[in-house]
């Protein structure tokens, strides 16, 4: 066996220096190593005689590329070629776009441990209607009123939680809950960054899709990061042209579906989009039929060697123990950090959400899951923290939330609804719809349910739960935060866990 190390990801200060004291060279850019790698599967060579022939034909390898990409279809080599990004100064709206991306990694500044500044992105939308002085009115005031509120909250945890504050090392916590629930008066203008890295197949995408945005920050954003990357690699960067496909199905499935849903009988022609007072903010729209029978039968069919259909009629003729058993055999040696087995993905859960701008921000960063949403909607109110209302705040910032509204409806007529959310706070809502396997269910529920977690996605993520135990009560058995975990595990062993750590390699 040989194992050669082809690459990493170097700094790209680090590459210049490197260029600035050798002899002039051409083979410093990612292509070589697609090319490379693109003829293993028709060259005989070793891969490593394969990337120094790269190396030496750079131009060859170019064409190589550009060959096997557009001509055969080949896309996949195009993701040997990975990317970093520094995106610094983009609004918290922009992020969110981004961040949808599912195959790639993403590091942001955080609105939870970061004291924010004044800084907000005017959108060339507001400039060009000359309407900054109503835009910058507003969220001056939120950006004040979030300093306000920061100055009262902080305070206010540290003797609400006394026993934590007698300890130095949890004063960083108790700041950060403070700075996160000032945060949900802050709006979707505020300054961000972040950290991207990303393959050439999926920028390409991300370029695609971003020229065929109508928003003016993510179009500048586009030509920024094309720029840079063709420069780079321009054999690899090919497709980034809006299509048809990008640039019009979602107006055209607007204008569709306002169309149908007015021909629906008895629907009244003006009907409210404001929350119901039946409509809960968190509600199982869908799972898959007998997920936990499809469970039990995808380990059968792993263990042992009849089809998955006869095993899931076996699993059918089970009693409730005998299932129970074999899940629990599927789970007893599970630590906390563990995921489940794979066989828990083919039982599917779809949640129906409101939730606020915050905890959207989390909520997307679970890429394996589907998330699909619509925009932010004033109609369906503000999520206002508990202690905005401990500290004596809840009249000012329902004040905020009201002059933001008054502000986004008038933006709304001028400028149209996308570029109109800039000024929405992080309190306001939009309605989602978050579909997970069971599997990626348990990730969520480790991270989101441990009391270190962000209060209202905590909320979110334990009502999540709740749903799934009672929809498929043996694959849920151990659903629950980090913190639960010895507690979930002594309720169905009757025991401790082991909680061995993962060892390390020496």
């Amino acid at each position: 066996m040989k194992v050669v190390l082809a690459g990493y990801n170097v700094d790209k200060e680090v590459i210049d220096d490197l260029k600035r004291h050798s002899p002039p060279r051409n083979d410093v850019t990612p292509e070589t190593l697609s090319a490379a790698y693109a003829r293993i599967s028709r060259d005989p060579r070793p891969a490593d005689e394969l990337r120094a022939v790269a190396r030496r034909e750079v131009e060859r390898a170019r064409r190589s590329n550009r060959t096997i990409i557009f001509k055969m279809g080949h896309h996949s080599v195009a993701e040997h070629a990975v990317f970093n990004f520094d995106i610094i100064g983009v609004s918290r709206l922009a992020l969110e776009e981004i961040e949808r991306f599912r195959l790639c990694s993403y590091t942001e500044k955080s609105q939870r441990y970061i004291l924010l500044g004044d800084d907000f992105v005017i959108p060339e939308e507001v400039r060009k209607e000359r309407l900054q002085r109503v835009f910058m009115k507003t969220i001056r005031a939120q950006n004040a009123l979030y300093h306000s509120l920061y100055a009262r909250l902080k305070p206010h945890l540290f003797i609400k939680y006394k026993d934590l504050a007698q300890e130095s090392r949890n004063h960083p916590v108790l700041e950060g809950w403070a700075k996160e629930d000032a945060r949900y008066v802050v709006s979707l203008a505020t300054e961000g960054q972040v950290g991207l890295t990303i393959n050439a197949r999926n920028l390409e995408l991300l370029l695609r899709r971003f020229a065929a945005r109508k928003s003016a920050e993510l179009r500048e954003l586009n030509q920024r990061i094309y720029r840079l990357a063709k420069e780079v690699a321009p054999s690899i960067i090919l497709f980034t042209e809006a299509s048809d496909f990008d640039a019009r199905t979602y107006g055209e499935l607007e204008d569709a579906a306002a169309t149908l849903l007015e021909r629906t009988r008895g629907r009244p022609k003006r009907e409210s989009r404001a929350v119901r007072k039946d409509e809960e903010s968190v509600s199982l729209a869908d799972a898959t039929p007998g997920g936990d029978d499809r469970i039990l039968a995808a380990i059968l069919h792993t263990s042992g060697s009849t089809p998955y259909e006869q095993g899931l009629r076996r699993v059918r003729w089970m009693t409730p123990a005998e299932k129970r058993d074999l899940i629990k055999t599927a789970i007893r040696r599970q630590e906390f950090y563990d995921f489940p087995l794979r066989e828990f993905e083919y039982a599917d859960l779809t949640f129906s959400l409101i939730v606020s701008a915050s905890c959207f921000a989390q909520l997307k960063r679970h890429r394996m899951a589907t998330l699909t949403c619509q925009r932010y909607d004033p109609s369906l109110g503000v999520t206002v923290p508990p202690a905005v209302g401990e500290v004596g705040a809840l009249p000012e910032f329902r004040r905020m939330a009201a002059q933001t509204e008054e502000t986004h409806a008038r933006l709304q007529k001028k400028i149209g609804p996308e570029a109109a959310a800039y000024v929405l706070m992080n309190a306001h809502r939009r309605r989602v719809l978050f579909k997970v396997n069971v599997r990626e269910l348990y990730h969520i529920s480790r991270l989101r349910e441990d009391p270190t977690a962000q209060w209202e996605i905590r909320e979110v993520a334990g009502r999540m739960s709740a749903l799934a135990r009672k929809e498929m009560p043996f694959s849920g058995l151990l659903l629950g935060g980090k913190e639960q975990y010895p507690s979930l595990y002594r309720k169905v062993f009757g025991k401790e866990p082991g909680l061995s750590p993962p060892k390390l390699l020496k």
